[in-house]
């Protein structure tokens, strides 16, 4: 089994980064407050649940059924009672789910519990934490969610994993999931009722793969960022499209520091004075297209942030010295309070995701409309065509440009919105949905695709100075193309160049020099 030194702990809520290693073993530390708070929210639970009387008072899923079903008694002894609440749900369909998300859903799952307010047992967070020191990930299908009472189908698939039903990965091996948790070192799972529905009753899923596509696109958004200033220096361009007055008078604050951030880059450019007056608008109006994209994603960023840190569940168990309002309902009793609310309900994740969305699809727009400014002999100041050594006998990019023409279309058709696509459900108890989880898992899979375009425009980038192009003129500039040039061959002769392009995809945001450098870093943005 692999080993890590890495430790995150449950006490504050987890960034994207975070979020990101926990798709490889982590360290997951439960501390004595953090188990005080989960006990202390358990005895709440039975205290409520027995009532003053010693009678049992009805508590949605520990003695009720679910869903559609509440009005009906459920099973009276608690292992029946969690295999009542998870069976039903095993209708997950499709491929399963990568995972980076399946573990990160999981990470967010443990420490939203964790809080204390669902009523669960601190073995089930301690168990749930020592998993991340291993391999080990649940196999869960992507169909089947419609993020409204949380993720419920793909996180029951994940919770009877853990139980030791369905399967499971280890070290990549998809296994009976009894078998993966022996080859990781761990026992299956017992839960009550409350445990098995706090543990599905949550929007883990949604907020996960939002919070990483919402990394990534960050991620690609600053690398466009530099990567235009590199076009309009490697092609001569006049920088007064960046002009500071010119874009403070735009009168949008994205535009404004996007501006400032590509003066930076491009300190020390000397046009070529070849140049149109006015460039195309994929130059010219960079400053203006990347800026809404960065006031889009700052919109993003406070959803993600309070998703991160919020409690999605249902039923919440509140002490009488939690918050400030009176109390609220009829589930007062003695010291605390049980509320039955709507906190797994993912509508706040669904907008974002699809403005992420919306953010994705003009990125790769802008992208591919660059490349394939560069490779066109008519507007890229007089290189070859498709920036081929020897056109005819080579090609260059003509296959990648190609293939981002390819990759844009599909990312336009992923890109209508599904938060607003309800559909009532389950008896119409979830008669408006939010469809978080698909708008999330869409805008996941378009961040890739993103990433894809602007490793072909880097690619291009490096291939356009061999093959004629000017070296660079401002330093900021000269610094990312040496490291485009170190990391990729040129394109002579011509051969498959599809590694080419992940590689330079990976390169935009693993390369210490791209990751830490003012070219594509503003840290008051992160």
């Amino acid at each position: 089994m692999l080993t890590t030194t890495d430790t995150v702990s449950l006490t504050g809520p987890p960034n994207p980064a975070v979020l990101r290693r926990a798709a490889a073993p982590l360290t997951v530390t439960v501390d004595d407050e953090i188990r005080a708070r989960v006990d202390r929210g358990r005895r709440l639970f039975r205290d409520l649940r027995h009532g003053d009387g010693g009678a049992d008072r009805s508590i949605y899923g520990a003695t009720t059924g679910f869903g559609a079903l509440v009005g009906y008694a459920g099973r009276v002894d608690e292992a029946d009672q969690c295999d009542n609440t998870l069976a039903h749900l095993g209708a997950g369909q499709g491929p399963d789910l990568p995972h980076e998300i399946t573990r990160a859903s999981l990470l967010l799952r443990t420490r939203s519990l964790a809080q204390g307010f669902s009523g669960v047992s601190a073995e089930v967070v301690e168990r749930l934490a020592a998993m991340f020191a291993t391999t080990f990930s649940p196999a869960v299908p992507r169909y089947g969610s419609v993020g409204a009472s949380g993720d419920l189908i793909p996180l029951a698939y994940a919770t009877q994993a853990l139980r030791g039903r369905g399967h499971a990965y280890v070290d990549g091996r998809r296994l009976p999931a009894a078998e993966a948790l022996a080859a990781a070192g761990l026992r299956p799972l017992a839960l009550d009722g409350r445990d098995a529905l706090a543990l599905v009753n949550g929007t883990s899923v949604t907020t996960a793969a939002t919070a990483l596509a919402h990394d990534a696109v960050r991620a690609a958004h600053r690398a466009l960022t530099a990567l235009t200033c590199l076009l309009a220096d490697l092609l001569g361009c006049d920088p007064g499209f960046l002009d500071e007055d010119l874009l403070r008078a735009y009168g949008h604050a994205g535009a404004v520091d996007v501006g400032a951030r590509m003066r930076q880059t491009l300190t020390g450019v000397t046009p070529s004075g070849t140049r149109p007056l006015q460039e195309p608008y994929s130059i010219r109006c960079a400053p203006q297209l990347l800026g809404a994209a960065e006031d889009a994603l700052r919109y993003i960023d406070g959803v993600v942030t309070a998703d991160l840190g919020g409690i999605s569940d249902n039923p919440l168990f509140f002490h009488d010295d939690v918050g400030t309002g009176k109390d609220v309902g009829t589930g007062k009793v003695g010291r605390g309070k049980v509320v039955h609310g709507g906190n797994f309900f993912g509508q706040p994740a669904a907008f974002a995701a699809d403005l992420l969305a919306s953010v994705t699809a003009q990125l790769g727009n802008l992208a591919e409309r660059q490349l394939d400014l560069l490779v066109d002999p008519a507007r890229n100041g007089g290189l070859p065509p498709m920036l081929a050594t020897t056109p005819g006998p080579q090609h260059g990019l003509q296959g990648v440009q190609l293939a981002t023409t390819a990759l844009v279309a599909e990312i336009r058709r992923a890109a209508t919105p599904a938060g607003m696509q309800s559909l009532p459900t389950n008896l119409h108890n979830q008669d408006v949905v939010p469809f978080g989880t698909q708008a999330a898992l869409r805008s996941y899979d378009m961040a890739e695709l993103l990433g894809l375009l602007c490793g072909s425009l880097a690619l291009g980038l490096r291939q356009a100075v061999h093959v004629g192009a000017r070296r660079p003129t401002a330093p900021r500039c000269g610094e990312l193309l040496d490291t485009l040039v170190e990391a990729i061959s040129p394109v002579d002769p011509d051969r498959p160049l599809d590694a080419d392009v992940r590689a330079a995809a990976r390169l935009l945001v693993t390369s210490d020099l791209l990751v830490t450098s003012d070219l594509l870093v503003t840290d008051d943005l992160r």
